[in-house]
């Protein structure tokens, strides 16, 4: 019957050895990908991904070459339940089995929950600087702000993706659209007309006059990041107002007024993340050992306020002591060149403690096993 050659399937041995022998492969490839690809893309071609596509150099079109590591993982995770729930009962004997299985599977499950859930950013902090935000490193958003009111700003973030596909975006709070009508992924910018630049085709604010665009190949490296940039335009019932340049390469905002009187500001910014708690730095140091310049020590002493709950402490974050709070956790990841700014590492991963419990399920179950063989054989021998 189908339905057992189904059971028959995943509950194979062969496929057992066989999914672990493409998971080697895989990570072989994916190793020796990272040279040329960097770890970023690699990671996300090979390990995060259903399928492994290759793509000739110069061509728009892909082909399915290997499976990912998701589908490698989940059938993995497939063959391990199915098989355990067909060969092993719920003995005494076998309790030591149960537990190392499950904690097989919590560690799986950790590690996707990881993938999917998990959130990296960034805070960068200048001396007596407070911020309650931090900042992605691989993702932008065109950032809608209302300045009318001087003690109150109004944001509406748009997220890379929805630029990506331009067309027109709506939103309920804005009482215009942006139509964006151009978008690059990566790009460059120039106040001169060179090889393979194109005049920008704004008609308001900066990039009106004379500058020049392309776009560049998307960034891979792990240290890097891509610079997008947008030609958006505002349009109102009465008709558009004209078209901006919004670049990662602007540090200042673009300016407009709507003609019910309002002003905004367009930027399109790393996208930001919230927090209900604000951070102040005092003071960063870099230690060093003494007469040399190697690294001992790098250290933040922040203030935490948390007006909700009323904690208002300070917090000294350095290496390999970070601060746990909210769900996240703040790492000590690097400093500004004069000393005078530090640059934090902020996780939220809702499975951190997945690892740990799975670590401490499968050594638990593997002194079970031992025991519940060793203490029947020291009992036999005993009545010898």
């Amino acid at each position: 019957m189908p339905l057992e050659r189904l059971i028959k399937f995943f509950t194979s041995l062969r496929l057992t050895v066989v999914l672990l022998v493409l998971s080697m492969v895989l990570v072989f490839a994916g190793t020796l990908g990272e040279v040329e690809m960097g770890l970023y893309k690699a990671q996300t071609d090979f390990f995060r991904s259903f399928i492994v596509f290759w793509q000739p150099p110069g061509a728009h079109w892909r082909i399915p070459v290997f499976p990912g590591g998701y589908f490698l993982g989940l059938t993995l995770l497939l063959n391990l339940i199915a098989a355990h729930l067909s060969r092993f009962k719920l003995t005494r004997k076998k309790i030591g089995l149960w537990v190392i299985h499950a904690g097989l599977i919590l560690l799986i499950l950790g590690q996707l929950s990881t993938d999917l859930f998990a959130v990296d950013s960034q805070m960068h902090l200048r001396d007596g600087q407070t911020k309650n935000y931090s900042q992605s490193e691989r993702v932008d958003e065109l950032a809608v702000t209302d300045v009318t009111d001087k003690k109150l700003e109004t944001v509406v973030a748009i997220p890379e993706p929805l630029l990506a596909r331009q067309g027109e975006i709506r939103n309920a709070r804005l009482p215009f659209a942006v139509r964006v009508k151009q978008f690059y992924a990566n790009s460059m910018l120039s106040t001169n007309a060179a090889p393979g630049f194109a005049r920008v085709t704004a008609d308001a604010g900066l990039g009106s006059d004379d500058l020049w665009w392309r776009p560049v190949p998307r960034e891979t490296a792990t240290d890097r990041r891509d610079a997008p940039s947008a030609l958006v335009q505002i349009v109102t019932p009465q008709g558009p107002l004209g078209t901006w340049l919004v670049s990662d390469w602007l540090e200042q905002p673009q300016t407009f007024t709507t003609p019910g009187g309002r002003t905004y500001q367009l930027q399109l910014r790393p996208a930001r993340f919230y927090l209900p708690f604000s951070l102040t730095l005092l003071k960063f140091h870099h230690d060093v050992y003494e007469g040399t310049d190697i690294p001992k020590n790098y250290s933040s002493l922040v203030t935490l306020d948390n007006p909700a709950s009323g904690e208002h402490r300070k917090v000294l974050i350095h290496m390999n002591d970070p601060l746990r709070y909210d769900g996240r956790t703040f790492y000590q990841a690097s400093f500004d060149t004069d000393n005078e700014g530090t640059i934090l590492q902020v996780v939220k991963n809702p499975g951190w403690l997945a690892p740990y419990l799975a670590c401490g399920l499968i050594a638990t179950g593997m002194v079970v096993q031992f025991l519940s063989h060793l203490v029947p054989f020291l009992r036999k021998r005993r009545a010898a």
